[in-house]
């Protein structure tokens, strides 16, 4: 409990000032993103400012690690487009709950160190991919409703957005040679929100995607039947999102570990996500996870403590309440901006540099993830497929490193020393070794610098002692480690293993 007192980091001192200044930043940043969610999945606007206070403030208390935000996220509410338009908001609701409940069970259950599994080649493509889509997202601010339909700004309203999109990432690039002491993105955000005030400029605004004042997040249980069938029909849905929410929560913890050089905890974060999840949805939110741009911005501002992300939450519920009608005057020119420079500040640009020196395999998994992200915008999905095929090109080039040495000793046994991983991928290779018809009577196979790692691989072992059995030659099996010898008395049951001598493994052991 004492651990939860402390509300910041728990080692490194609070630069307090910073800390409140990024959290303002976040905000800002945050409320056009989560209304603009909320409103594509066609859900109450409200609905997303409240998902973005419960997730942020929640998981930044008790939060995996300082400096993540959190909030309604894209990812998480497209997975819920679908349950939205054929079964409406009651659903949604419970479903977003069901899916926090999963998220907690795989914090307790402590698999959140699977993440370890994501390749760098992935992690590359995935943040780019995601770079890319943060930037072509903001390309939607320059459309506006004509008659019902999108269309793009043109004339004048045109370049006064292109004009306030160029100054303020000018502001963003510039201020901190001046001073560092405020985040520039702030001040860019000030300076052309005066600036539009000052002089009147027409310019489309917060209030332009949805009216943001309203009252506290009203305790709400999802009026659902509770039977089975609601279960069938929202446990998709929940187990997809809370599958997406923790994929991208984990790759962003794992991010904000490498900018910051230090480590957070990703089951700790699973419950806290998985615990903001529910109470959205008792308490009319659209759920969410981690979000990486505003991630990017709370750490480019300086923040690496907790206070941030609170003073985040905090901000939003107090625009929520009273600060409503300031807020929708904001220019939504200047809040495309400093997203522009996240994108740029978020992209791996040393994917470039070192592109002639990674392996093709890992430049045609890094580009394949990118594609995906952008495409489909599915981050679980696209992180998912690059797994597995780098799963895959591993598996194929350990296979091709199994090899076998040959000889005779003077006492005519023939020798086969074993190299490399014995394993699903290999077996063939292995088994294509064995000169079975002009072997001696006696063959030893010594396992010294390989392992039996499969049950593909004791049945690659069963049938090569077959084929000598069955010319009445004996096998005998060499440095076994005790977990092969395990493998192969377990596999007992499953199969007959045809090494016969020793009496607890049936397996000639020297």
């Amino acid at each position: 409990m004492k651990q939860y007192l402390n509300l910041f980091d728990f080692t490194q001192k609070v630069n307090y000032k910073t800390e409140i200044l990024a959290g303002l930043t976040v905000a800002m940043t945050m409320i056009p993103e989560s209304l603009s969610f909320a409103i594509l999945a066609g859900f109450p606007p409200l609905v997303g400012l409240y998902a973005a206070f419960i997730m942020g403030l929640v998981t930044a208390v008790f939060g995996g690690r300082p400096g993540l935000v959190s909030g309604g996220a894209g990812a998480t509410v497209i997975v819920l487009i679908a349950l939205m338009k054929s079964n409406g908001l009651e659903y949604v609701f419970a479903a977003v709950a069901l899916a926090g409940v999963i998220q907690i069970i795989v914090g307790l259950f402590k698999l959140g160190k699977f993440i370890r599994l994501v390749p760098q080649p992935v992690m590359f493509g995935f943040v780019n991919g995601l770079a890319i889509i943060i930037f072509l997202s903001q390309l939607d601010q320059f459309k506006t409703i004509v008659n019902g339909e999108s269309v793009w700004l043109s004339g004048s309203p045109l370049y006064i957005m292109v004009g306030l999109v160029l100054l303020t990432i000018s502001i963003v690039l510039l201020f901190p040679k001046v001073s560092k002491a405020i985040p520039a993105s702030l001040v860019a955000i000030i300076v052309v929100f005066g600036l539009v005030l000052g002089l009147g400029i027409e310019t489309k605004t917060v209030a332009d995607i949805a009216s943001i004042s309203g009252g506290f997040p009203p305790f709400h249980i999802p009026n659902i039947p509770l039977t089975f069938e609601t279960l069938q029909i929202i446990f998709p849905y929940a187990l997809i999102m809370a599958s997406v929410g923790l994929t991208e929560g984990l790759l962003t913890l794992n991010l904000v570990d490498e900018i910051t050089g230090t480590k957070g905890k990703g089951n700790r974060e699973c419950i806290a996500q998985g615990s903001a999840n529910i109470l959205n949805g008792f308490f009319f939110g659209m759920g969410g996870c981690p979000m990486i741009a505003q991630t990017l911005v709370n750490l480019s501002a300086g923040s690496r403590a907790r206070l941030s992300g609170i003073v985040a939450a905090l901000t939003i519920l107090i625009i929520i309440l009273f600060g409503a009608p300031v807020i929708e005057r904001l220019p939504i020119a200047a809040l495309v901006g400093v997203m522009v420079m996240v994108a740029i500040g978020t992209f791996e640009w040393i994917s470039f540099r070192i592109i002639n020196k990674m392996p093709k395999h890992d430049i045609f998994v890094g580009i394949l993830v990118a594609i995906i992200t952008i495409m489909l915008h599915n981050l679980a999905l696209a992180v998912l497929i690059g797994v597995i095929i780098s799963a895959l090109v591993f598996a194929w080039e350990s296979a091709k490193r199994i090899r076998a040495k040959k000889y005779m000793d003077d006492k005519g046994v023939k020798h086969y020393e074993i190299f490399g991983p014995l394993f699903f991928g290999s077996t063939t290779a292995f088994a294509e070794k064995f000169d079975v018809f002009n072997d001696p009577a006696e063959v030893i196979i010594d396992f010294r610098e390989s392992k039996i790692a499969d049950m593909s691989a004791i049945d690659a072992l069963n049938k090569i002692t077959e084929r000598y059995a069955k010319i009445n030659k004996k096998v005998h099996l060499r440095h076994l480690s005790s977990d092969c010898r395990q493998l192969l008395h377990n596999a007992e049951e499953v199969i007959e293993v045809n090494i016969m001598e020793d009496p607890t493994y049936k397996v000639a052991v020297d």
